[in-house]
């Protein structure tokens, strides 16, 4: 009969604890959080120090009623959730919950914490129990308390003065405000053109290039030549002054280091799972949360890694001493350093008693335990396990060489190379850039060359260029610059970006973030009347002051208090001084050509568009993308056709998704054409065989093929088909699809058919 009752979050996680406890432990599951604010107003009583009115979560009261029946029967209490305030804070509710229903009487009540559910870290931790951490319950209800302050003051307010269903998060908003500052720098910014000089060369026969660094004896910058004419000037006297000939005037070598760099903490684990394996925040963290709970490789569940929401980038003295012996047996001693490596933690209020993600024991190589993990599970564990083991490896050793060639009397280019001599780590594993660059320095061989040592000129090229805006967000930069910037903390970075998208104020194309227009009004509207709360400064260091709650620094109720009072004034003021024309129109230095009223860009019920103020009366509109030199478009006549409908005359309109063909009866006749015709591939349809697969582009502009005979046949993929059949299926057609990890490969669209070969594109 179990004396002692353990509670943790999830099923998975119980299930797999409960095999490192003997028959004396009963091991539950919370199913999360069991409690949460009254979803009413007053939930949070600010006339009362911030008094909380929780509630029981609706799906979870049966975990609920099976924890207060098995403690009715048990001895004690174990309270085992996550190392961290969620944990600490779920901890703090189910004691509450069984003390208010005077179950607990005088029994025993443990918080017991381990980073790994390991056998050892387990039975350790319940060797170990402490008392909850009010500290930390009170920064995480501080948090909440703010954030449905927030919540329920701002969320009318977006009602009455944008639209209804609208909604602002105290750490989305900042998050929002950097995407559309973003887009808004692109649309600002003005390419510059530039072009450069660059040498085809050889020595003992090896090509490589050199890039003119100065010219007439001057050093050249980005913008030293800005014109194609310049270029093919300076082309032509540089090639009178070589005559076919550069001469080597220096030739510099170094050697330098590079060292590895840290485990991950769950910030850069986003990041490079977004880079490396194009996973999302939310799968990354998803993914982590099922290899650290545990998974079955053989003998029962096992926990991989180490608790996955951490800012630590600390190791265990235990799991270093492992590393470097695996290190040692797998990849030569050599490649330990004498030394083991330790890393400064950079986050403020890092817990430095956490550890970095590792897996619970690095002998766990990922390929021997590949099979009892799903595809996601064990691409998120092979790169844990490498970025862990390389952090202990020695640096790699790269000798670089730069080599100046003189051309005439005052000309210099520049050839630059480097080669690898000990890789060290990046046996292993090396991080990924974003929006890395490409250069004519990157590493490459460059021929044996001598200072005097003449080599031949085989040809000048000049190149032209622009200056690019900053790119968009990906998942993975936007998740650095909230780092940076200080805003949320490790277990909130998948939620800012889900909450972002879940209301729609950012959409992701191509794996970046663009602002929606609806997005762009709300940003509009906080950062115009709640300039405060959405600075990055104010909100990194409201951060740092509820870090400082739960470290005992500092008290919840005074933080709230200042926070409210101000907040609230300034939701007030705003209700009452605010219009909603004031939020969702902007004037333009333009007349309506209907009526001579000016004309606002304004949001209507899906996107902003360009409209006459003097509506109803007057219903002009046109389109954002339209500028006043084509809004004549709007009435461009369709010659020799008639609207097959009614007989009326065809026009070529312009909507939100761009020109279409509509009938200049509309409202009465809503006929409608695309402008653009479908493209025919002349691949047989493979479902109905009687139509061909055309190209088409969808509402928001993606390509797709679809039958030519829709609606009769619905068939549609997203890649370009290839009239080939399938050899393992016999699918009528294949398609080709581009990935940036595998490149070009022909694959069968048949599900679930698996077939793939690779093919190059250049040789085709």
């Amino acid at each position: 009969m179990p004396k002692n009752l353990v509670i943790v979050e999830s099923p998975a996680k119980a299930k797999t604890i409960k095999k490192y406890l003997g028959s004396s432990f009963e091991v539950l599951a919370s199913y999360g959080h069991v409690r949460d604010l009254l979803p009413k107003e007053g939930a949070v009583d600010v006339n009362h120090q911030f008094a909380m009115q929780y509630e029981l979560i609706e799906k979870n009261e049966k975990h609920v009623a099976a924890i207060v029946k098995a403690m009715k029967k048990a001895d004690a209490l174990y309270l085992a959730t996550d190392p961290d305030r969620e944990g600490e804070a779920i901890s703090w509710h189910v004691y509450t919950i069984l003390k208010d229903q005077e179950i607990l009487k005088k029994k025993p009540v443990h918080r017991v914490v381990f980073h790994e559910i390991t056998r050892t870290a387990v039975q350790a931790a319940i060797d170990h129990p402490r008392e909850i951490s009010m500290e930390l319950v009170n920064a995480q209800q501080a948090r909440r308390a703010l954030d449905y302050l927030v919540g329920f003051n701002l969320s009318p307010l977006l009602w009455r003065k944008i639209r209804r269903g609208l909604s602002a998060g105290r750490v989305q908003s900042p998050a929002l405000r950097m995407i559309v500052e973003r887009e808004e720098e692109i649309e600002k910014f003005v390419a510059q053109e530039y072009w450069d000089v660059i040498a085809e060369t050889e020595a003992e026969n090896q090509p490589f290039t050199a890039r003119l660094t100065v010219y007439a004896g001057v050093k050249q910058e980005q913008f030293s030549i800005t014109t194609k004419e310049e270029a093919e000037k300076t082309r032509k006297n540089l090639l009178k002054a070589a005559n076919g000939k550069l001469r080597v005037t220096k030739v510099e070598k170094k050697q330098r280091k590079r060292n590895p760099i840290a485990p991950f903490i769950t910030s850069t684990l986003q990041q490079e799972a977004a880079r490396k394996l194009g996973f999302t925040a939310q799968r990354t963290m998803r993914t982590a949360q099922q290899l650290y709970e545990g998974i079955d490789i053989g003998g029962g569940a096992v926990g991989l890694i180490s608790y996955m929401r951490t800012d630590s980038v600390n190791l265990a003295a235990e799991a270093i001493a492992e590393i470097r012996q695996l290190i040692a047996e797998r990849y030569g001693k050599e490649n330990v350093p004498d030394e083991p490596r330790v890393y400064k933690t950079k986050a403020k209020n890092a817990q430095e008693a956490h550890e970095a993600i590792r897996p619970t024991s690095v002998m766990r190589i990922p390929e021997t335990i590949k099979e009892a993990l799903s595809p996601e599970q064990y691409k998120l564990y092979d790169l844990i396990w490498k970025r862990t083991v390389a952090s202990q490896m020695i640096h790699a050793t790269i000798d670089t060489v730069a080599v100046d060639l003189q051309c005439g009397k005052d000309n210099y280019f520049r050839a630059n190379g480097s080669v690898i001599t000990d890789p060290g780590f990046i046996r292993v594993y090396q991080e990924d850039v974003d929006d890395a660059k490409s250069s004519l320095d990157d590493e490459r061989m460059l021929p044996p060359l001598e200072e005097g040592q003449e080599v031949d000129l085989n040809a000048l090229q000049c190149n032209q260029h622009f200056t690019e805006p900053p790119p968009r967000y990906s998942e993975a930069t936007l998740i650095k610059a909230l780092e940076e910037y200080g805003i949320g903390r490790p277990s909130t970075y998948a939620s800012i970006i889900y909450t972002l998208q879940h209301r729609k104020y950012a959409e992701l194309e191509q794996k970046r973030f663009h602002p929606t227009d609806v997005g762009r009004i709300v940003n509009k509207f906080l950062t115009l009347y709640f300039t405060r709360y959405v600075d990055y400064g104010f909100t990194a260091q409201l951060e740092d002051e509820l870090d400082e709650i739960s470290r005992g620094e500092k008290e919840w109720i005074p933080l709230l208090n200042d926070f409210w009072k101000p907040f609230k004034h300034q939701c007030d003021d705003i209700l009452e001084s605010v219009t909603r024309k004031d939020v969702t129109q902007e004037a333009l230095n333009e007349n309506c050509p209907e009526c001579s009223k000016p004309l606002a860009v304004r949001l209507g019920k899906h996107n902003r568009f360009i409209g006459c103020t003097g509506y109803p009366d007057c219903k002009y509109t046109r389109s954002m993308d339209e500028d006043k030199s084509t809004a004549a478009a709007n009435a461009e006549i369709v010659e020799g056709r008639v609207c097959p409908k009614c007989n009326g005359q065809l026009q070529i309109k312009i909507g939100r998704y761009g020109k279409f063909i509509g009938c200049s009866s509309y409202p009465d006749c809503k006929f409608i054409e695309s402008l653009q015709k479908p493209h025919d591939t002349g691949v047989d349809c493979p479902e109905c065989h009687q139509g061909k697969i055309l190209k088409r582009k969808s509402r928001h502009g993606k390509i797709f093929y679809s039958c030519g005979r829709y609606p009769d046949c619905k068939y549609a993929l997203w890649n370009e088909p290839v009239a080939e059949a399938c050899p393992l299926c016999a699918w009528p057609l294949l398609s080709k699809k581009i990935t940036k990890k595998r490149g070009t490969e022909l694959v069968c669209p048949k599900t679930p058919c698996k077939f793939s070969k690779q093919i190059d594109e250049k040789s085709e």
